[in-house]
């Protein structure tokens, strides 16, 4: 009966170590910006086609996206000014 316990007990600890080991990336702050404020200045942005990755990282968000003439750009912007730094 013990090595059942011992085996259902390791079980469950495989099955709800990933849940416990989340990832701890730290949360914009409460006054950022939405995100959609900040696509939306993208958008805006001359020769804009699509944004095609939103990131965070390191308390920003880098933006990836790609212009009329197929170039590539990253952008990172500050969550709460909205502005890129």
């Amino acid at each position: 009966m013990s090595r059942f316990l011992l085996a259902t007990s390791v079980a469950v600890l495989l099955a709800v170590g990933p849940a416990l080991a989340a990832d701890d990336a730290p949360l914009p702050l409460p006054n950022a910006k939405k995100l959609s404020e900040i696509i939306a200045k993208v958008e805006q942005r001359d020769g804009f086609r699509y944004v095609k990755e939103v990131d965070w990282d390191s308390g920003a968000y880098t933006v990836t996206y790609y212009t009329a003439d197929k170039a590539k750009v990253e952008i990172t912007y500050d969550p709460v000014t909205a502005e890129p730094k």
